[in-house]
C-alpha cells in the first residue's frame, strides 16, 4: 500500500485528530518489536522538528500503526468517520 497516497487524500480537518489517535495507538502498542528502527527514527525526526502533522509525518505514523496494530488502526479510521480509508487499511492488514 502506498501510505503517502492515502494520507494525501485524508481531509485536512481530520488530520490532527488522526495524528493524535495514531500516536496514542503506537505509544500504547505491546508490539513494539515489529517497528523497524528506521521507521521509528523517521517518526522521531518529524516529532522533534514539529512536522509530525505533515504528509510525510502522517505517512510514517500510518505505516507504523498498521504494522503494530492493524485492527486498532482500522478502528481509529472508523471512529473518525473515514470508513473508505478503513476498508483500504483492512485489506492491506489481511494480506500481511
Amino acid at each position: 500500500m502506498d501510505y503517502r497516497k492515502l494520507v494525501e487524500v485524508i481531509p485536512v480537518l481530520k488530520r490532527e485528530p488522526l495524528l493524535n489517535k495514531l500516536v496514542d495507538l503506537i505509544l500504547s502498542s505491546k508490539n513494539d518489536e515489529k517497528m523497524p528502527s528506521s521507521l521509528a527514527n523517521i517518526i522521531l525526526h518529524h516529532w522533534q522538528n514539529g512536522v509530525l502533522i505533515s504528509e510525510s509525518g502522517l505517512t510514517a505514523l500510518l505505516e507504523a500503526a498498521v504494522l503494530l496494530e492493524p485492527d486498532k488502526t482500522v478502528e481509529v479510521f472508523i471512529k473518525l468517520e473515514l470508513t473508505d480509508f478503513a476498508e483500504q487499511i483492512k485489506e492491506v492488514a489481511e494480506k500481511t
